[in-house]
């Protein structure tokens, strides 16, 4: 990574009607619940508080994604780009389907695995390393404060890398939707925890 990475922003998209129902999104799409647009609302209130001038936006192309940072960035007068290297790891055959569906049709593959790599091996799917350079390239062209407004594992390989992190640390950051992930100097804090 870039050795002076300008600060970064990271945003989850706020809870979809999929979250709730537990169904594994990817590349597909579902819309953001009342409550995921009231989370979308609290980043906001961070970001007032915190952004500095000078700031730009990166935006997931994923809808759940749009919809969120409609709300996050409202009023912020940022310049936003769209970028589809933001969305999430593509899922393959699982994208759409339940963790107890994953186990009937895969079985034993989740059982006492990380909670996030046993997502890398969904058939049709990506992989962690295509993620990881997806994420890279991102981060090799920022050059001012950025918020990034994407989805769960690709905020945490994207946070991994920027810490100078391997991206199979991902289960060591934390996640949550609502919350403003920053990173200033290779120095992680939560916002809004």
């Amino acid at each position: 990574m870039p050795p002076n990475l300008p600060a970064l922003f990271v945003l989850r998209h706020g809870e979809t009607e999929w979250n709730v129902a537990g169904r594994l999104q990817g590349h597909l799409d579902s819309p953001l619940t009342a409550l995921g647009r009231v989370q979308a609302a609290r980043q906001n209130a961070i970001l007032r508080e915190v952004l500095p001038e000078g700031a730009e936006a990166l935006v997931s192309d994923s809808g759940r994604s749009v919809e969120t940072a409609r709300i996050a960035l409202a009023g912020l007068d940022l310049p936003v780009r769209s970028d589809p290297r933001l969305r999430e790891v593509a899922l393959g055959r699982w994208q759409g389907l339940t963790l107890a569906e994953i186990e009937a049709g895969w079985g034993g593959l989740i059982a006492e695995r990380d909670p996030f790599e046993w997502k890398f091996d969904a058939p049709g799917g990506e992989t962690l390393r295509a993620l990881a350079d997806r994420a890279a390239s991102v981060l090799a062209e920022i050059a001012r404060p950025t918020v990034v407004v994407t989805h769960g594992l690709t905020s945490r390989v994207l946070r991994c890398l920027a810490l100078g992190h391997p991206p199979e640390a991902l289960a060591s950051l934390p996640g949550g939707q609502g919350v403003v992930h920053v990173i200033e100097g290779r120095v992680a804090r939560t916002l809004g925890t």
